[in-house]
C-alpha cells in the first residue's frame, strides 16, 4: 500500500523548517491583523480623558433683566468638573502657540462677546453666541472630528442654559402680563362703560342735532324777513334823518328870525300898524307851523314806539343769537375732546381715518357756523344798543316838540291878542319883549334837542346801515347755518352707529382680557420649566442589535481582512503547486495541496476564535455558529487564493492583491455601501468578503441567523467554485505532465 500524497506533504513540511517557520508563522497572521487592529481600537473613547484640549475663555460678561450673564465662565466651570477630555485652561496667546507646536490637538475659544450675544434675543437684530473651535488637522484629522462632535455637546448644553434662562424671563413677562391683562380688563370695563356713555351722547347729540337742522330752517326764514324790515327801517331812519336836518336848518333860521325880532321888539310900539300887519301873516303862519310840529310830534311819538317795540325784537335775537353762539362753541368744543380719543379707541385703523376725515371735514364748517353766530350776535347786540339810544332821542323828540307845541300855542295866543288888542299895543309889546325872551329860551331848548334829535337820526341811520349788512352777513351765515347742521345731523347717524360698534368691540375687549388675564394667571413655573424649555427634547437612545464599542463594530471587518492576507501569505511561504512526489492522479494532487492549506486555514480560524471570545472579550450571538462563520470565511479565502495562484503563480498573487484592495472598499465593513463611488458599488455582489462581513455581523451583533445562514450558504457556494476550478486544473495538468513522462518511461 502506497502512502498518501497528503502525508508525504507534511512530512516534506516538518522536515524543511525553512517552509515550517514561515508558515507557523502565516497562521499568526490573521492574529496580528485582527486581533491587534482591534485591541488597538477596541475603544479609543474610553481613553479621550488623556486627549489635551485648550480652553481659552475671552468672555467678559454682560448684564440680563438686572442680572448678571457669565456663561463664559459658567462653561469653563463645568468643563473643569468634566473628565471626557484633558482640559488645559489657558490664555489666547499660549493656547494658539501650543496649539501649533501639537501640544493640544483641539483649541475651544470663548470671544469677548458671548454672553453679550446671548442678550440680543429681543433686539431688532439678533447676534448669535459663536464658539471658535479650532482644531490641529494636521496633527491628526480624526481628533478634530472628535472634538467636532464634543464642541456640539458644548452647544447643546449651553443653548440649554441660554433657553432655559430666556425662558424664565419670559414667564416673568407672562406672569407680569396677567396683572396687565386684569388691568387692562378692568380699563376696558370703564371704556365700555364710557362707550354706552358716549353712545346715549351720540343719540342725544343726534336728536339735538336733527332738532336744530329743522329749525334752522325756520331760523333762516326770519333772517330773511327781518333782512327785509331792516331795509325798509333803513330807508325810513335815513328819510327821518334828512327831515331832522332840513328841521334843523329851519330852526337855524327861525332861531335867527327870533334874534331880529328881538332886536325890532324894541321898535314894535312906533310900528304898530306894520306889526299889526305883519302879525296878521305870523298869526297864518303860525297856524301851519302848528299843525306841522303836530305833525312831527305824532311822528315822533309813533317813532319812539316803534323803536321800543325794535329794541325789545333786537333784545331777543341777540339773545338768542348769544345761545346759539354758546351751543356751537360747545359742540365745536365736544366734537374735539371726541376727535382727540379717537386714537385712544380700540377700534381698526380704517375706522379710526374714517372718523377722523369726518370731523376734518365738518371741523372747518363748524367754525364757519361759529363765526357767523358770533357776527349775529355782535350785530344784534349793536342793533339793541342802536335802538335804545334811538328810541330815548325820539322820546326827547317828541318832549322837545311837545313844548314847542306848547310854545306855538302860546305864540300863537300871543299874536291873537296882539292882532286883537292892537289898542293895547304899548303893553303887548313889552308882554310880547318877555314872551320873546321865554320863545327865545324855548327855541334855545329845542334848538339842543332839535341837535340831540338830529345826532341821534344819524345815528340811527348809521346802525340801522349796519344792521341792513349784519343782517345780510346774517342771511349768509343762517344759509351756513342750514348746510352745517344738515351736515352734522348726517354725520351723528354715522356716529350713533359707530357708538354702537365701539360699544360691542369694547365689551368684546373687556371679556377676552379678562379671559387672557385668567389664562395667564394659570400660568406656573419652576426650574424643572425652565430646564424644559431649555431642553424640550430629549434623545433617548434605543439601538437595536447594539454593538458596544468599536472593536465590536469592527471586527467582522478585521476578521475577513486578517484571514485573507493570512491565506495570502500562505501562497508565498508554501507551494502549492509542485507535489513533493509524483500524484497517482489530479485529484489526489489537489487534495494534497488542499489538505494542508485547509489545516493551516483551520488552525487560523480557530486561533482567531480564541484571541477574540477570551483574548478581546468580544460578545456573540451564538460561539459555535461564531466558529463556523471563521471557518467557513477562511476556507473562501484559501480556496480562492489557491486557484489564483495555482493557475496564474505569481501573477496569481497579484490579481488576489487588486481583490483584497476592491474588497476592502467595497464590503461595506467601515462606511456604509452608498457612501462610497457608485462606479465601485456593484462590485460589492461580485466578491466573497462581502458575504462573509455580513454574516460575521449577524452572528456577532444581529443574532439574524437567516442572514446569517444565506451569507455562509454564497460563501459555500464561492468555496465549491473555487475547488472545483482548482481540481480541473490539476486534473488538466497531471494529464499534461505525468501523461507524457510515463509514456517516455514506457518507450525507454
Amino acid at each position: 500500500m502506497k502512502k498518501s500524497l497528503f502525508i508525504a506533504e507534511w512530512k516534506e513540511i516538518f522536515r524543511d523548517r525553512k517552509v515550517l517557520i514561515p508558515i507557523i508563522a502565516v497562521i499568526f497572521i490573521p492574529i496580528l491583523y485582527s486581533g491587534m487592529f482591534l485591541w488597538a481600537f477596541w475603544d479609543p473613547y474610553e481613553h479621550l480623558e488623556d486627549m489635551p484640549v485648550a480652553i481659552v475663555n475671552n468672555d467678559k460678561g454682560a448684564e440680563f433683566e438686572g442680572k448678571d450673564l457669565t456663561l463664559g465662565k459658567e462653561l469653563v466651570d463645568k468643563l473643569k468638573e468634566n473628565n471626557e477630555f484633558d482640559f488645559h485652561f489657558v490664555n489666547k496667546e499660549e493656547g494658539y502657540r501650543d496649539l501649533e507646536k501639537q501640544k493640544y490637538y483641539i483649541l475651544v475659544e470663548i470671544p469677548e462677546n458671548f454672553s453679550e450675544n446671548a442678550t440680543t434675543l429681543m433686539d431688532d437684530q439678533p447676534k448669535k453666541l459663536e464658539l471658535h473651535y479650532v482644531p490641529n488637522e494636521s496633527f491628526n484629522f480624526l481628533s478634530a472630528q472628535i472634538g467636532e462632535t464634543a464642541v456640539k455637546e458644548i452647544k447643546a448644553a449651553i443653548s440649554k442654559e441660554v433657553t432655559a434662562t430666556y425662558a424664565e424671563t419670559i414667564f416673568d413677562s407672562i406672569t407680569e402680563m396677567a396683572d396687565g391683562f386684569d388691568k387692562a380688563s378692568d380699563g376696558a370695563g370703564e371704556l365700555n362703560d364710557g362707550a354706552i356713555k358716549l353712545k346715549d351722547g351720540s343719540e342725544t347729540l343726534k336728536e339735538n342735532l336733527e332738532l336744530l337742522a329743522e329749525k334752522s330752517i325756520d331760523f333762516k326764514d326770519g333772517v330773511t324777513k327781518a333782512q327785509s324790515g331792516t331795509k325798509e327801517l333803513a330807508e325810513g331812519t335815513n328819510t327821518l334823518a334828512s327831515g331832522l336836518n332840513q328841521l334843523a336848518s329851519g330852526h337855524d333860521q327861525l332861531v335867527k328870525g327870533a334874534n331880529d325880532a328881538g332886536a325890532g321888539a324894541n321898535q314894535l310900539v312906533s310900528g304898530a300898524g306894520q306889526i299889526n300887519a305883519g302879525l296878521g301873516e305870523a298869526n297864518a303862519a303860525a297856524g301851519q307851523v302848528i299843525a306841522g310840529t303836530e305833525q312831527i310830534q305824532a311822528g315822533a311819538n309813533t317813532l319812539s314806539q316803534k323803536m321800543g317795540e325794535l329794541q325789545g325784537g333786537a333784545g331777543n335775537i341777540a339773545a338768542g343769537a348769544n345761545q346759539v353762539h354758546a351751543g356751537i362753541q360747545q359742540l365745536q368744543a365736544e366734537l374735539s375732546k371726541f376727535n382727540a380719543s379717537i386714537e385712544q379707541l380700540p377700534l381698526p385703523e380704517e375706522v379710526k381715518q374714517q372718523l377722523a376725515g369726518q370731523f376734518a371735514s365738518l371741523t372747518p364748517e363748524i367754525t364757519k357756523l361759529e363765526k357767523g353766530s358770533e357776527q349775529v350776535a355782535n350785530g344784534t347786540k349793536q342793533l339793541q344798543q342802536s335802538s335804545g339810544e334811538l328810541q330815548k332821542g325820539a322820546q326827547t323828540l317828541s318832549g322837545s316838540i311837545g313844548e314847542l307845541a306848547n310854545g306855538q300855542q302860546q305864540l300863537k295866543a300871543g299874536l291873537n291878542e296882539l292882532y286883537a288888542g292892537s289898542s293895547a299895543l304899548h303893553e303887548g309889546t313889552q308882554e310880547l319883549a318877555k314872551g320873546h325872551q321865554t320863545l327865545l329860551a324855548g327855541m334855545n331848548v329845542f334848538h339842543e334837542k332839535l341837535n340831540e334829535a338830529n345826532s341821534g337820526a344819524n345815528k340811527l341811520s348809521d346802525g340801522a346801515t349796519q344792521l341792513l349788512s349784519g343782517m345780510g352777513e346774517l342771511s349768509e351765515g343762517s344759509l351756513k347755518i342750514s348746510d352745517g347742521t344738515h351736515q352734522l345731523a348726517d354725520g351723528s347717524k354715522e356716529l350713533a352707529d359707530g357708538t354702537d360698534k365701539l360699544e360691542d368691540g369694547t365689551k368684546e375687549l373687556k371679556d377676552k382680557l379678562f379671559e387672557a388675564a385668567d389664562k395667564a394667571g394659570d400660568v406656573q413655573t419652576n426650574d424643572e420649566t425652565y430646564d424644559m424649555m431649555g431642553e424640550p427634547v430629549e434623545v433617548e437612545s434605543k439601538p437595536i442589535n447594539k454593538v458596544p464599542n468599536y472593536g465590536t463594530g469592527f471586527a467582522p471587518y478585521f476578521l475577513s481582512l486578517g484571514l485573507f492576507v493570512g491565506a495570502l501569505l500562505l501562497s508565498i511561504v508554501y507551494h502549492l503547486r509542485e507535489p513533493v512526489e509524483r500524484p497517482k492522479n489530479g485529484f489526489t494532487w489537489f487534495m494534497s495541496k488542499f489538505g494542508v492549506i485547509a489545516v493551516v486555514g483551520l488552525i487560523q480560524s480557530f486561533l482567531a476564535v480564541v484571541i477574540m471570545l477570551f483574548g478581546l472579550g468580544i460578545e456573540v450571538q451564538s460561539v459555535p455558529l461564531f466558529i463556523l462563520t471563521t471557518v467557513v470565511t477562511s476556507f473562501t479565502f484559501v480556496t480562492l487564493i489557491q486557484f489564483l495562484v495555482t493557475l496564474f503563480a505569481d501573477p496569481g498573487r497579484f490579481i488576489a492583491i487588486i481583490l483584497l484592495i476592491l474588497q476592502l472598499t467595497t464590503s461595506a465593513g467601515t462606511f456604509p455601501l452608498e457612501l462610497i463611488p457608485k462606479v465601485l458599488q456593484p462590485l460589492n455582489l461580485a466578491l466573497p468578503m462581502t458575504y462573509s462581513v455580513q454574516a460575521y455581523k449577524a452572528v456577532i451583533s444581529s443574532g439574524d441567523y437567516s442572514v446569517l445562514w444565506n451569507n455562509l450558504g454564497i460563501l459555500m457556494i464561492f468555496i465549491i467554485s473555487f475547488m472545483v476550478l482548482t481540481l480541473g486544473y490539476f486534473i488538466s495538468r497531471h494529464k499534461r505532465q505525468f501523461y507524457i513522462q510515463g509514456e517516455e518511461a514506457t518507450a525507454n
